[in-house]
């Protein structure tokens, strides 16, 4: 996994008018990549339509969302939120909380709330965040990410990424959900 194993890690992508995030264990990773060895980048793929379905129900019948602590897709247009939040939104799709959530991340009349990313990472150290961001925005993250906690996150833009590595292969994972529900948005 490179020089250096991380306790989290943390993937932040888009696909045109969504992003996402998704946070995974270091145990978790390692359980999650023979599940998802078949992944590739959506735009490979030759029939679209037919991969899409066929990795959708790869991650049913596999569990592939349980694997995750945290992942949640949301419009663009809600993008900081996806750093700042702390409540469920209307217009976010959660796919799975760990009961973790529960415990660390509950309002007063007990209801499950998902985390942001920047809570996240004060409560934690040692993680790696992998972001999908053009070079204007990634020195502006940087800064961001820093505020909350420099010394112990480090940050990488996707295309740092290679492939064949399990960073990598696990960050197919939330680029094809944003598909999923990228397509399905046009389908309704």
């Amino acid at each position: 996994m490179g020089m250096k194993e991380f306790d989290y890690y943390i993937f932040v992508d888009y696909s045109e008018n969504l992003i996402g995030y998704s946070i995974i264990e270091k145990c978790k990773l390692k359980e999650l990549l023979p599940r998802i060895s078949r992944f590739k980048h959506f735009r490979v793929a030759r029939n679209k339509k037919l991969y899409l379905k066929n990795v959708k129900k790869t991650i049913e019948r596999e569990n592939i969302c349980s694997s995750f602590l945290k992942l949640k897709i949301q419009s663009m247009s809600n993008n900081m939120e996806i750093y700042l939040d702390t409540e469920n939104s209307d217009n976010c799709v959660i796919f799975s909380q760990n009961s973790l959530d529960r415990e660390l991340y509950t309002q007063s009349d007990k209801t499950p709330r998902v985390p942001c990313i920047l809570e996240f990472l004060k409560k934690y150290a040692n993680c790696i965040i992998f972001i999908s961001v053009d070079n204007k925005q990634y020195p502006s993250f940087r800064k961001m990410i820093h505020i909350v906690d420099g010394n112990h996150v480090v940050i990488k833009q996707e295309s740092e990424l290679r492939e064949g590595t399990p960073e990598y292969q696990v960050s197919l994972v939330l680029d094809n959900l944003l598909n999923i529900e990228r397509i399905k948005k046009y389908e309704n």
